[in-house]
């Protein structure tokens, strides 16, 4: 019988008499007749959409079934039940994955912030006076013993930071500030915008290749309310440029009674040069060459939660933690634990390197990436036996966050060609697994870079090739 597309609609059954089904009857027990009924409703209009973009001799009646619409209607209801904000797999090789959650926490600082989110805490309480006490001071020991700064405060994120620190210091006056310093950075947060929302009025020095001490000097005036320095992230310029040291802005707004402000962006407290990386201006840096304001952030270098870190002297940091806006910035009791439990490994910087994620995975030998390459090529070879082909291959990483834009890391990947699928359509099969892998296609291949996957990783990546591969 040849049947056409409007014969095939037809077929499609109504809401109502699949509900009244023995199959569908027992759903309604775990299940609300509202979400029961929009997965159904699902479920049909997808059907729909498929007969629609087929020819109707390609249309299977087995698709009209009760029992194939169950089916399908139970694995809408699991998506639907499935958290939306998950785990996946990193196989890009991009550390700080500012797309993926950025930097991971530390085991023993997870342990800490259960501690405080399953008990009542000493948030806002002194315990030594017995009384009301302040929030920031959890971290702020930490802070200051760690990078020599008088004063410390810690706001939600880094752009939070920026706006609270040049509302308090400069609103409705210049902020000098490098034209080759204005960057966009991901998400679109703009340095120019930050600074309109805060008030502070943009003075833009110097060119975008080149700024002179003298341009600050020029632009210094009655109304003028910080010189201001901005880590430039992933942008960089090269060849004929040129940009004032920052302890020569910082001595220059000295001598004009000014404030200096830097931000950071990334920031760290680790000489990267020491672990064999180029240099990545740390906190104590900036504030040692006379910085009077420090800002940068707790999830990307520093390999802790997301927090917008200010440090400096007392007499401008006091003004920003009054400032009103520190209420609608202010972070949580989480973000406290998780930061104060990071910071404490940086009291050994050599178990910070061991302890913290971040940094360990960025600082991982090639020979050891190698190493984990190979093993896991060899276990996917021996249990996916069908539709890939795999192998161990050189490439590099990236530190991603803003940070050592033009280091290329040593990496190794395993590297997957399928040979029933293109390498499209295994990047979203990838995507779409669970947990969902999110890999780089490169040349016709599937790479998965191994310095950011995890011990627990392993298993789950050969369960999704295993049951990507019985089904293509």
């Amino acid at each position: 019988m040849s049947l056409n597309k409007k014969d095939l609609f037809k077929r499609i059954p109504k809401v109502d008499e699949l509900l009244k089904g023995e199959r569908f009857k027992r759903l309604l027990k775990a299940h609300t007749r509202h979400t029961l009924v929009e997965a159904v409703r699902t479920v049909l209009a997808e059907l729909r959409e498929k007969i629609d973009a087929l020819e109707p001799a390609a249309v299977s009646l087995d698709w009209f079934t009760p029992e194939a619409i169950f089916l399908h209607v139970e694995m809408e209801l699991s998506r639907r039940a499935a958290y939306h904000f998950r785990r996946v797999i990193n196989a890009t090789g991009v550390v700080i994955h500012t797309n993926l959650g950025r930097s991971l926490l530390a085991g023993p600082v997870l342990e800490h912030m259960v501690r405080v989110a399953e008990s009542y805490s000493n948030l806002e309480y002194d315990l030594t006076e017995g009384k009301r006490g302040i929030r920031y001071v959890h971290a702020k020991r930490l802070l200051c013993d760690l990078t020599g700064a008088e004063e410390a405060l810690v706001v939600n994120n880094n752009a939070g930071a920026v706006l609270i620190a040049l509302n308090s210091l400069a609103a409705g006056k210049e902020a000098v500030v490098s034209r080759g310093e204005l960057v966009e950075i991901g998400g679109s947060f703009r340095i120019p915008d930050v600074m309109a929302w805060s008030g502070a009025v943009l003075r833009e020095v110097g060119t975008t290749n080149k700024t002179h001490l003298f341009d600050y000097e020029r632009a210094i005036g009655e109304n003028t309310g910080l010189l201001l320095k901005v880590h430039t992230s992933n942008f960089r310029l090269i060849g004929f440029v040129e940009q004032v040291p920052g302890a020569a802005v910082s001595d220059l707004a000295h001598r004009n009674g000014l404030p200096a402000m830097e931000d950071l962006g990334s920031g760290n407290f680790i000489d990267f040069r020491t672990l064999g990386l180029p240099s990545e201006p740390t906190v104590q840096e900036a504030l040692k060459q006379g910085m009077d304001v420090v800002t940068f952030s707790g999830d990307k270098l520093l390999g802790g939660p997301q927090a917008g870190v200010i440090l400096g002297k007392k007499k401008y940091i006091e003004p920003i933690q009054k400032n009103p806006l520190n209420r609608a910035l202010r972070i949580d009791k989480l973000t406290l634990a998780g930061l104060e439990a990071t910071l404490r490994f940086y009291e050994d910087p050599v178990e910070a390197v061991r302890q913290i994620p971040t940094l360990r995975m960025i600082t991982q030998s090639p020979e050891n990436l190698k190493r984990k390459a190979r093993s896991l090529r060899r276990r996917l070879a021996r249990d996916v036996t069908e539709g890939f082909q795999f192998a161990v291959v050189p490439s590099t990483s990236r530190v991603g966050g803003g940070a050592l834009p033009e280091e290329a890391l040593p990496t190794y990947c395993v590297a997957v060609t399928p040979t029933k699928l293109s390498e499209t359509e295994l990047e979203k099969h990838l995507r779409e697994a669970d947990p969902p892998v999110i890999a780089r296609v490169e040349e016709g291949r599937v790479l998965l870079d191994v310095r950011t996957l995890l011990a627990k990783d392993s298993a789950d990546l050969i369960r999704v090739f295993s049951e990507i591969s019985h089904a293509s």
